[in-house]
């Protein structure tokens, strides 16, 4: 038995290879099928199986597309869900063959009803592994609100009981040895505190992750998993229902998306369409220069997570201005993990071709942290913190107003059309896509700080730790 955990940062998500003696199994692929495709003919083996552990919500799976290219059979754990492919409904203790090793079926509801782990039994019958999908995670447990937002009698207390006894009746009772595998790391919104590491063995779980202590009874036990639970994402119950019903093939997808525009061409399909002109360079490169009305979200982070924050409808017509043709390639693929499937062509030559054909451009005004200390000793500037809540609960600059990313589209009457104001995050990437945003809705007095709070921190700016009276959210 052979297992390769394929960990894709930018949405933190795990996918599972797994081999033995000729047969492959693939758990919770991505929605790109080729690199597993490739993968299979390197290794010289067939794939049997593509196990899903659940009905994703923060990405579409490739199941779809890859058991059509492939043959391999769906496995879903119980589910009264009608889906718009064919499936093999698995059952709780279900043993699947793959070469020489078994991999068992447990079902665990809780994160949604049909959640499932799959026990993985070695060729001499030892039990080395379990994936546990969205069900255990690393420090942490899959969050019981998800699936309510898709059966309507569902609430997340029931999910919550549901998920305490899966884990104390069908997870906790197994060898301390075994290692455990989880869809995702830190960075998804499908847990709360989830560690950076990305497997570790059952029995140190037992002992550091608060969910598997064995003190807990069950009202504290749901009472510690839906405490500061945040509002999911927009774009999550989109994606389940992809995932149930299926979708268009990634392909398709990919050639439409990949049509080139000369600069005359582009401009008039963003002038009489109601595309979306989304820039994905980066924060730097944008601000000195983009296509007015644009939106930047650069590559270089969790792009398609913001993507699925700020863009909220998954029809949505977009047209890609890249750095190059490289770039456009994986800014559809991106697009296309969270369900973004409508990409309709990019600018060919980048912002290079618009600024060389003599167009209008914009630019975001920028400064240092030095420079807001002296403006804010002199002018007492209004700013603005576009990081999390709990990231500005932690440290802040005094007087700041927090805003989150997420949410700025519901606070734009907070930023002032009349006086001067700066914005800033962590680090500059999130405070650049606020700043394209304020621009497309018509603000233009305003700098955003390069480096954010980082190299704010390195300054003389009075921090406090604690919340400010004008924070919104």
């Amino acid at each position: 038995m052979k297992l390769e955990q394929i960990y894709t940062g930018c949405i933190a998500e795990a996918a599972y290879y797994i081999t033995s003696e000729g047969e492959a199994a693939i758990v919770d692929p991505l929605r790109e099928t080729q690199p597993y495709l490739e993968r299979l003919e390197r290794d010289g083996v067939k794939l049997k199986y593509i196990f899903e552990t659940h009905f994703h919500a923060d990405f579409v799976s490739g199941h779809v597309d890859l058991a059509h290219k492939t043959g391999a059979t769906i496995v879903y754990g119980p589910t009264s869900m009608k889906t718009g492919f064919e499936i093999h409904l698995g059952y709780d203790g279900e043993i699947f063959e793959l070469g020489g090793m078994k991999i068992k079926l447990i079902h665990t509801p809780g994160h949604t009803m049909e959640s499932s782990c799959f026990l993985l039994i070695d060729e001499d019958d030892e039990e080395r592994g379990i994936i546990t999908g969205d069900t255990l995670f690393i420090g942490d447990v899959g969050r019981p609100d998800l699936a309510q937002h898709v059966i309507a009698d569902l609430t997340q207390d029931k999910l919550a009981r549901h998920l305490y006894h899966s884990l104390r009746d069908k997870i906790m009772p197994l060898s301390d040895d075994l290692m455990v595998y989880p869809n995702h790391g830190a960075g998804s919104a499908c847990g709360k505190m989830m560690s950076k590491e990305t497997t570790d063995t059952l029995g140190n779980q037992k002992k550091t992750n608060y969910a598997l202590n064995p003190k807990l009874s069950e009202d504290e036990f749901v009472a510690a998993v839906l405490k500061g639970l945040t509002t999911p994402p927009q774009y999550f119950p989109k994606n389940v229902l992809m995932n149930i019903q299926g979708y268009e093939s990634l392909d398709d997808i990919m050639q439409r998306g990949q049509r080139p525009y000369d600069v005359k061409t582009f401009e008039e399909i963003a002038n009489q369409t109601m595309a979306l002109v989304l820039d994905t360079r980066k924060a730097s490169e944008f601000a000195k220069g983009f296509i007015p009305n644009s939106i930047n979200i650069g590559l270089e982070s969790n792009f398609a997570m913001w993507v699925g924050e700020l863009i909220p409808d998954l029809n949505q017509q977009i047209l890609i201005v890249a750095e190059n043709e490289e770039k456009v390639q994986e800014t559809i693929i991106r697009l296309s993990r969270v369900g973004y499937d409508h990409a309709v062509g990019y600018l060919e030559g980048g912002f290079e071709a618009w600024v060389k054909a003599g167009k209008e451009t914009d630019m975001v005004n920028r400064i240092t942290a030095d420079d807001l200390v002296i403006l804010e000793e002199i002018h007492e500037t209004p700013i603005f913190d576009v990081r999390k809540q709990s990231e500005f609960e932690s440290e802040h600059i005094v007087g700041a107003i927090n805003i989150p990313l997420n949410q700025i589209s519901d606070y734009l009457t907070e930023f002032p059309r009349d006086r001067y104001f700066v914005i800033h995050c962590a680090g500059g990437y999130r405070s650049m896509i606020a700043a394209s945003i304020l621009k497309q809705r018509g603000f233009e007095n305003f700098a955003d700080v390069i480096g954010g709070f980082n190299e704010i921190k390195l300054t003389d700016m009075p921090l406090t730790a604690y919340v400010c009276p004008t924070t919104l959210l």
